[in-house]
């Protein structure tokens, strides 16, 4: 799923683009996609777009006139492009809006599930719909993180991937975090000390910003994740093989030696199928 490095990257470099010409066509969209009916896309057509702004995971697009705001969520598989005039792209996109001039921005989703969605808001719906997003990750200084800490006890994994927390964290880039961090996934928050609160702080910065850096530069998850998605390979720290926890709806990587003392830590579905 795009996390706050992807979508930050999305952000800045459609800001321009999408805000150079007026909108001549809004849609097609699939019936899946497009989470409201009142106002119509069709509403869209002749106006200019300001640009791109970004809340936790999701896009704002808000319109010139200040009328309106295309809120889109890419959820895991939707993904965002800007064909240039003439460009060929997608038979049949999920959402797309075309520009005077010819350029289009599309969004596609390589799934049987379509979860990505697109709104059209007044601005006073938009802020309500993202209103219940906590701080955002790139913006946590320690005193804030802890006080989050604090006030929720949690292990650590879900905390930072629960968005009325900490909005812009998935589970890509929690690996990425409390690997930096040298936290266990399954630690609690309300266990961690003030140094180790810290430590989450300056890792959650420094990781955000170096998976933007990365996206920026066009790098694929193979450059970006040193952690994530790297079963059995070695820790870029200390060697040790990489370990994973497997859920229903998610998976967790970690490092056994640099996260957890050496411990291996139970993997909940194979645990289950061995009862």
């Amino acid at each position: 799923m795009p996390e706050l490095p992807e979508m930050e990257a999305w952000r800045r470099a459609l800001n321009d683009p999408v805000s150079a010409f007026p909108i001549s066509k809004a849609g097609p969209a699939h019936i899946a996609t497009l989470k409201t009916f009142d106002p119509p896309l069709a509403t869209l057509e002749g106006r200019r777009l300001r640009g791109v702004e970004r809340r936790g995971k999701r896009l704002l697009f808000p319109t010139a006139d200040g009328e309106l705001v295309l809120l889109v969520h890419l959820m895991t598989a939707g993904r965002l492009k800007m064909l240039g005039a003439g460009e060929n792209g997608p038979k049949q996109p999920a959402f797309a809006l075309e520009f005077a001039g010819g350029s289009r921005l599309v969004l596609t989703e390589n799934a049987k599930k379509k979860r990505a969605g697109v709104w059209l808001l007044t601005p006073e719906a938009a802020a309500e719909e993202v209103a219940h997003l906590g701080p955002e990750a790139d913006t946590l200084d320690a005193p804030t993180l802890a006080e989050i800490l604090r006030n929720d006890s949690r292990r650590l994994h879900p905390l930072l991937r629960d968005q009325r927390a900490i909005a812009g964290i998935g589970r890509a880039w929690a690996n990425e975090i409390l690997h930096a961090a040298k936290l266990s996934p399954y630690a609690l928050s309300t266990d961690l000390d003030d140094a180790e609160a810290e430590r989450l702080a300056d890792a959650i910065n420094n990781e955000l910003a170096r998976g933007l850096e990365l996206r920026e530069r066009g790098a694929s998850d193979a450059r970006t994740y040193r952690v994530h998605d790297r079963l059995g390979e070695p820790c870029h720290v200390c060697g040790t093989p990489l370990a994973r926890i497997d859920f229903e709806e998610h998976t967790i990587y970690y490092c056994p030696e640099c996260q957890t003392g050496g411990r291996v830590l139970k993997d909940r579905r194979l645990s289950r199928l061995l009862r």
